[in-house]
This record gives C-alpha cells, sequence and structure tokens, in this order.
C-alpha cells in the first residue's frame, strides 16, 4: 500500500479497447495499482457506452473510422484543442516530432489523433503493447509524463515484420520497457535497448481460483487439452501432425481445443485429412469456470507454439495439477522448467512431440505426481496476482 506522507502517483494504461472480462491481465493490473494507492486513466482508442461502468477514468480518442464530413469535423475539433485548450503541450510535441524529422504533414496528424492524451495530468504514460507506442514516441514527453512500453510477444517478434522499420523512433527514446520473459528481454536487447532500461514481470494467474483438492483425472483415453485461440501462431497444425502419430502407433486419444478463432475452418481440415478428426473436440470459448471443468477432466495439457511470450493457460494447467508439454518458443521455457514441471519440446518437431507424450505415458506413477506437485507449488510461489502487483509497484517507483 501507499507509505504515509507517499504522494499519490497517476498511471496512464493505453489500450486500443477498454478490457474485456476475459483479459484478466489488464483488469487484474488495474485493480492492483488501485489498491495499492495509484489512480489509473485509461487511454482506449474505440469507446462504447457500456465501458462507463468501468473501475477507472476513460479517456477515448475520436472515432476517425466515420464519413468524410465527421473525419473532417473531428481532425477541426481536435486541432482545435490543440491550439486553444492546450498550446503548450502541442507545439512540444511539435517541436519533439520535428526533432525526429517526422514531416510536417504527419506532424500535424499526429497531433490531431493524440491531441485526448495532452488534456491529462499523469505521471507515467504505458503503453500496453508495443504498436499502440507507435506515431505515439512524443507524447509521454510532451505531457511531462514518463513513458514505459510492454511487450507481450506479437508486438516484438511479428509487428516489425509486417510493418517494417516501426519501432525505429520509439526503440531511441530512453524510456521502460515492461517484456514477458528473459528471453523477451535478451532479444529486445539486440534492438540496441539497454538492459537497465527493461524489467521482466512474468504473467500471474488467480492461485486461489486455479486449484483443486482432487486427484489428477484418470481415463481409459489419454485426454489432452489446450487453452488457445485458434491462430496459426499457435501451432496447431503440428501438434495435429503429432497426435496423428500417436494414433498410427493405436495409442487411444481425446484432444479438447478451447478457444475461438480465425483459423478453426483450416484446423478441422487438417485434421479431417489426418484422420483424427473424430478425436477432437472444439468448445469455442468458455467461461472460465468451464475452462477449469475442463481441464480438471483432462491429464496432459499441450501448448505446441510457434510464437508465445509466455501464456497464462499453461499456468493455469500447472496450478491444476496437469502435466504440461511445451514447445521452446519464447518464454514457454522459463513457464514449464523441462524436465522438472513438464516437458519443452523443440517448435515445429511433431514427432518429437509425439515421442515426447508417449515417454510420458510409459512414465511410473511416482515420477508423474512429482512433477505436478512441483508445478503446482512453483506457480502457487511464483506466479501470483500479489507478487506480479508488487513487481509493478516497485516498476513505477523506481
Amino acid at each position: 500500500m501507499k507509505q504515509k506522507g507517499q504522494k499519490s502517483q497517476t498511471i496512464g494504461l493505453v489500450l486500443s479497447t477498454v478490457p474485456r472480462y476475459s483479459e484478466t491481465f489488464f483488469r487484474n493490473k488495474i485493480k492492483g495499482l488501485q489498491n495499492h494507492g495509484f489512480k489509473v486513466i485509461l487511454f482506449v482508442d474505440y469507446y462504447k457506452k457500456e465501458d462507463s461502468s468501468f473501475s477507472c477514468k476513460i479517456v477515448s480518442a475520436s472515432n476517425y473510422n466515420n464519413s468524410r464530413f465527421i473525419n473532417f469535423w473531428n481532425s477541426f475539433v481536435a486541432l482545435s484543442k490543440s491550439v486553444f485548450v492546450h498550446p503548450k503541450r502541442s507545439l512540444k510535441l511539435f517541436q519533439l516530432n520535428k526533432k525526429d524529422h517526422i514531416s510536417f504533414k504527419d506532424n500535424l496528424k499526429q497531433i490531431i489523433i493524440n491531441e485526448f492524451f495532452l488534456s491529462e495530468q499523469v505521471d507515467w504514460l504505458h503503453f500496453g503493447f508495443g504498436m499502440l507506442a507507435v506515431n505515439r514516441e512524443n507524447v509521454a514527453a510532451a505531457i511531462k509524463a514518463k513513458m514505459a512500453v510492454s511487450f507481450r510477444g506479437f508486438d516484438l517478434y511479428l509487428s516489425p515484420l509486417k510493418h517494417k522499420n516501426c519501432y525505429n523512433i520509439l526503440f531511441k527514446k530512453d524510456i521502460r520497457y515492461h517484456v514477458l520473459s528473459q528471453e523477451m528481454k535478451h532479444d529486445l536487447m539486440k534492438y540496441k535497448v539497454q538492459e537497465n532500461q527493461i524489467k521482466v514481470i512474468t504473467p500471474a494467474i488467480n492461485t486461489e481460483f486455479f486449484q483443486t483438492e482432487k486427484s489428477p483425472h484418470k481415463s481409459k483415453h489419454l485426454q489432452l487439452v489446450t487453452v488457445a485461440r485458434q491462430h496459426w501462431k499457435k501451432g496447431f497444425i503440428y501438434t495435429l501432425e503429432a497426435l496423428a502419430c500417436l494414433k498410427q502407433n493405436d495409442i487411444d486419444f481425446h484432444y479438447t481445443i478451447i478457444g475461438g478463432g480465425i483459423e478453426q475452418e483450416r484446423i478441422t481440415f487438417a485434421a479431417y485429412q489426418l484422420g483424427i478428426l473424430e478425436n477432437i473436440t472444439f468448445t469455442g470459448k468458455l467461461p472460465q469456470e468451464e475452462v477449469k471443468a475442463t481441464l480438471l477432466q483432462s491429464s496432459i495439457f499441450v501448448q505446441y507454439s510457434i510464437q508465445e511470450g509466455f501464456c497464462n493457460a499453461v499456468l493455469e494447467a500447472q496450478a491444476l495439477g496437469l502435466l504440461c508439454v511445451v514447445s521452446n518458443a519464447e518464454g514457454l521455457a522459463e513457464n514449464v522448467l523441462n524436465g522438472i514441471t513438464g516437458w519443452v519440446v523443440p517448435k515445429r518437431e511433431p514427432i518429437q512431440l509425439a515421442q515426447k507424450i508417449m515417454e510420458i505415458l510409459n512414465l511410473p506413477e511416482e515420477q508423474k505426481q512429482e512433477i505436478r506437485n512441483v508445478a503446482i507449488e512453483r506457480v502457487k510461489k511464483e506466479f501470483n496476482l500479489e507478487k506480479q502487483q508488487e513487481k509493478f509497484v516497485r516498476f513505477y517507483q523506481n
């Protein structure tokens, strides 16, 4: 909690939208900061009427996805506010952008679209994803706030491929970065970001909710499960190829995929071609209580991603005593300790994945239980919400 006599800080958190019910990371972070005496202002690009009941002040950008006339009017209003309501901050932003060799036209555009930041007083402006800071690299300095940026995986590894040189200006700034794993920290340093600018704060889960007194599920069939949106980076096709190997080895299994996504058609057809569609259940998105219930009916959790920042779902599975097999994508090898709390298999190697699952099936029950116990205790000790919240408090106080 805030010490007596200590000035309460205001954190401006920048996201695309107000966090939905399922986006527990940001909701827990906001609640944790508020519990420690911080004031939180949420800046969002898109706002809905139902967001008005959220737990902190919300400041939203103007909507520029309308007709040409409405976009012109919103631009005129934003520019007028910049000139007459907060001229000093607008001029400062213009000067800082000019120093970064941003053209007059782009500079003017940035002032218009970022005007909604300029009226607020915050101590920190923290962008929740890397791409949210692009074209906003000087906003924090313009409003005399410290700046922080979180990289969560996709934005660090894939966004630069889609938007070449998108972080060129950002990485030259003297700001603070938050990443999810040591692997991400090392990769960020390859962009010549200084080590002392980067803080690793891993995801965390509600360890009180994700616990059980039940023994591991036992079934005649091998019950496997994955909780992830159906996206190519989650490696589902490689997982299915591994499961086809299990079927060729006469291993009776059922695989449940929890989560929706744009790739379901492709994944379904791949399962059909591999001859294992009848062994798979697609549940779509489920409420948290149903996710937990489904996990408790399973024995092995598979997260064979191609790219993964860290993955809360793997933490939840370990906390419930599932045996976890993951790829070596970024933070997963820190989430699961190979041979200690689960197993790590090189990505894009479905045969190795299948062999590892068969190896696990043949382990003595005592060894499996030891893996479960160590995983449960590690998650409870290292990845609880209280510990994460304390780290974020220090992040902003140091």
